[in-house]
């Protein structure tokens, strides 16, 4: 049996440094003269959340929620389960989903009509990476940074069975089917 392990580099630490530099110029643009409550979708998205809150130019909270429809697997199951849930209300604010990566689109789209329910001011969505080959349900996402191939990746926040986050760089996983 081959280990999984992070293989070919598919986006290098520079571009994702420089797309993150974009979307955090255009974010800041679209919310200018509002406050933005920024909900990070945890663990996956840890890393992209924190280089893009830095360069936003608006005022922004950040908060969390954690769920899961992976586990240890390669493939979403389709069930999401809410770990964590937000800290406070988000009825009326202006709020942005950071999502490291769109995949089905199930556990995003369970997430958004969750948070929707709750009556924010606005709800959109900020997702670093999409396969929309992969795609089964229809998702708007209004801020995107890279489109991929239908391969798992590893890197940058992302992980396989919790290893591989902390690469400088977004990779294909190697090992795995």
């Amino acid at each position: 049996m081959t280990e999984a392990r992070p293989g070919r580099v598919l986006i290098s630490a520079d571009d994702l440094q420089r797309r993150v530099s974009e979307l955090a110029a255009e974010i800041s643009a679209d919310y200018e003269g509002r406050d933005v409550l920024v909900v990070g979708v945890l663990k996956g998205a840890v890393f992209f959340i924190a280089d893009l809150v830095r360069q936003l130019t608006v005022p922004c909270e950040l908060d969390f929620m954690a769920v899961s429809s992976y586990g240890s697997s390669t493939h979403s199951s389709g069930v999401v389960r809410i770990l964590k849930d937000l800290d406070y209300p988000i009825a009326g604010r202006h709020v942005l989903v950071v999502e490291d990566v769109i995949d089905s689109g199930l556990t995003l789209t369970y997430l958004v009509r969750n948070l929707q329910s709750r009556e924010p001011a606005s709800l959109e969505i900020c997702t670093l990476l999409t396969k929309p080959r992969h795609r089964e349900l229809p998702l708007t996402t209004r801020y995107q940074g890279f489109a991929l191939p239908d391969v798992f990746v590893v890197g940058y926040g992302l992980d396989y069975d919790e290893r591989y986050r902390p690469l400088p760089h977004i990779a294909e996983l190697d090992g795995v089917t």
